[in-house]
């Protein structure tokens, strides 16, 4: 067979042959897994917290060592383990990739490749290449946002914000966070991992609220009728 497709006129487009992609059932599964995720997080903040004023009470004759121990056999204060945290994070991760994937198919049908700036293997590349991880994602997905909105042109404000508050996040905070989590040898030590627990915290629900509404506002958008109705 030659270089065009059987059955196909020689000179048609390859998205011709595309078909939309489902959007709605994978944006409810993004949705739910991001709400765990985040809740996990709260969850992570409560345990840090629970475990300073058990330290500040100790040190000031309230508490005693059996009072400790017993926080640190806690189910709730060992869910900040390293562990627990990646396995939440990578379902959340992968889920929301497979929806972008059928996000960036569907936006193509309905505005053009040339619509974006990246080729399709970024979609999943740009997340795992070093350096190019920390601007390629936001195009990719301002990319997709632009060429499923009905009306052109549309702000990206939405997300941008988005993309600063989880850089930020990952890329300053988590970091910071993560060490002073192996350091807990003194009062002031607990108590600043509790405090950058809660910032890391509060930046992943908000980053994650507009995630949230992103996924929803673009799948409403391709399941308006622009990409027919298989989506």
């Amino acid at each position: 067979m030659d270089g065009a497709q059987q059955g196909m006129p020689a000179n048609a487009s390859p998205l011709a042959a595309e078909r939309p992609r489902a959007v709605t059932g994978v944006a409810t599964a993004v949705t739910v897994l991001i709400s765990v995720a985040l809740v996990y997080e709260v969850l992570v903040t409560v345990a840090n917290w629970r475990i300073y004023f058990l330290v500040h009470d100790y040190l000031a004759g309230r508490a005693t060592a059996t009072d400790l121990l017993a926080a640190d056999s806690d189910a709730l204060a060992k869910l900040g383990s390293f562990w627990v945290s990646v396995l939440v994070w990578v379902v959340a991760g992968i889920v929301w990739l497979v929806w972008l994937w059928r996000a960036r198919l569907n936006s193509e049908l309905m505005s053009g490749a040339a619509a974006h700036r990246r080729a399709r293997g970024w979609v999943l590349g740009c997340w795992m290449t070093p350096v190019a991880n920390l601007w390629i994602p936001y195009q990719v997905v301002s990319d997709v946002w632009r060429a499923s909105a009905p009306r052109r042109p549309v702000p990206v404000i939405l997300i941008s914000a988005w993309w600063a508050l989880f850089a930020v996040a990952n890329v300053v905070i988590r970091p910071i966070q993560w060490r002073a989590a192996s350091q807990l040898d003194s009062e002031s030590q607990v108590l600043t991992n509790a405090n950058l627990s809660t910032l890391l915290t509060a930046l992943y629900v908000a980053a994650g609220l507009l995630l949230v509404l992103i996924v929803r506002r673009v799948t409403a958008w391709q399941t308006g009728g622009h990409v027919g109705n298989a989506v």
